[in-house]
């Protein structure tokens, strides 16, 4: 069968690999020269399915006004009439309860986990290398009272079977070293020592080049500007340079994905949530950090990437912007400085922002629709490294009429019906 897949992030290459170790003829469809330009260019570089957490949570509505109003603050929102992000904020809010935070954790933790075992089993087959590291990750508590509120986080992890340690200051400092150097207290951490960390944009340039020896094509400087639809089904994709034709076409447009499906009369309540990250070289190794870290006040991931700091995190709703405000490197500088004094050389950061594809329930949306030859890759938010590369063998699971691997039937666009 020949699929057509829409986006070359490291969602829409993992798709195509999977598809194109089932046996299908694809092809990959994107705006940019190359593959992972955007969204997965310089993302927060963690792959940590245990934190795989829903930021619709009991309590959010009160933590986000306080916020709002923080120096460093982890969410900023530009005030706009757009009724896509009214309709999103009002869903969120919607799942701010206890009830609907336990179920989309399950979920997400469901696909995260399956995800890390098939990028293990990738890594082993293909000897695919992208910076990557398995030692952990650290979620670290400045203050003792956030360290008090990690209970239905551990429930959770117990339910889902998933290893964790509850560290004092000493343990987090044994774990990250570098932390010995910080500048502010630490209250403990909640550390996962089964994730890992990886550069997601090698690792998706890497994964695009053996697709391409597998027989994928990739079509690159191509503007998608519509699916046409006749009788039902899609019949093509209108591009700015001509058609494109398949058996089944795939939207793993990130952010972008509703723009091109709304004309269709699919509404998916995806929105673009701006996040920022700097990369910055190491200067000293002893006091860089050795895996992942993350400043749970400001809601900062800190990760090794070989002789690299990422440095990643923010939450922004400012529609489709792609500003860099000096606020936000601030921010992101004072955490990684005040935490790794010294470990690296701040003045030569590279500043970056991308636009996140969240949904209201922090679920993607990964599955069938209603037109039968149209399927969904998307909605990943702050977590499509993480769940790369389950997303994309579940995804050619059901294209190819398989039953998944794992249970995906409350991860598709029906579930908001």
């Amino acid at each position: 069968m020949k699929v057509a897949i829409l986006g070359s992030g490291v969602i829409g290459v993992t798709s195509a690999w999977y598809l194109a170790q089932a046996g299908h003829e694809v092809t990959v469809i994107d705006r940019q020269a190359a593959p992972a330009l955007e969204t997965s260019f310089a993302n927060a570089g963690e792959i940590s399915p245990g934190y795989a957490s829903p930021w619709a949570a009991p309590g959010i509505p009160m933590k986000a006004l306080r916020w709002l109003f923080m120096k460093h603050a982890p969410l900023i929102l530009r005030p706009q009439f757009d009724m896509a992000m009214l309709r999103w904020m009002a869903a969120m809010l919607g799942n701010c309860n206890e009830r609907a935070y336990v179920v989309n954790k399950s979920r997400m933790v469901r696909l995260a986990e399956f995800s890390r075992d098939r990028l293990i089993d990738l890594r082993r087959e293909t000897g695919i290398s992208y910076d990557e590291r398995s030692k952990g990750t650290l979620q670290l508590f400045r203050e003792q009272k956030q360290l008090a509120g990690i209970a239905k986080d551990i429930a959770v992890l117990k339910a889902d079977g998933v290893p964790f340690e509850v560290l004092d200051p000493a343990g987090c400092i044994a774990a990250e070293p570098g932390l010995e150097n910080s500048e502010v207290p630490l209250a403990g951490g909640l550390r996962l020592p089964n994730d890992e960390t990886g550069d997601c944009f090698k690792f998706t340039n890497a994964l695009a080049d053996m697709a391409k020896a597998k027989g994928v094509s990739f079509i690159h400087d191509r503007t998608i500007g519509r699916l046409a639809v006749d009788h039902g089904r899609i019949s093509h994709i209108e591009t700015d340079r001509g058609h494109v034709t398949a058996d089944a076409y795939l939207v793993a447009m990130g952010s972008y994905s509703p723009l091109l499906l709304r004309p269709i009369g699919i509404r998916l309540p995806v929105y673009p949530v701006k996040g920022y990250s700097i990369t910055v070289p190491i200067t000293d190794e002893a006091r860089a950090p050795v895996s992942t870290l993350l400043d749970e006040s400001y809601k900062v991931a800190i990760t090794r990437l070989g002789g690299r700091i990422r440095v990643g995190g923010m939450a922004e709703l400012s529609g489709y912007s792609k500003g860099l405000p000096k606020a936000r490197r601030d921010t992101l500088e004072y955490s990684v400085g005040s935490l790794f004094k010294g470990a690296g050389d701040l003045k030569r950061a590279s500043f970056w922002s991308g636009l996140r594809p969240m949904t209201p329930d922090s679920t993607p949306v990964l599955g069938a629709t209603r037109v039968p030859n149209l399927f969904l890759n998307t909605g990943h938010g702050t977590l499509g490294w993480t769940m790369a590369c389950g997303s994309g063998h579940v995804i050619a699971d059901i294209i190819s009429g398989r039953k998944p691997a794992i249970d995906a039937h409350d991860l598709a666009i029906s579930r908001y019906s």
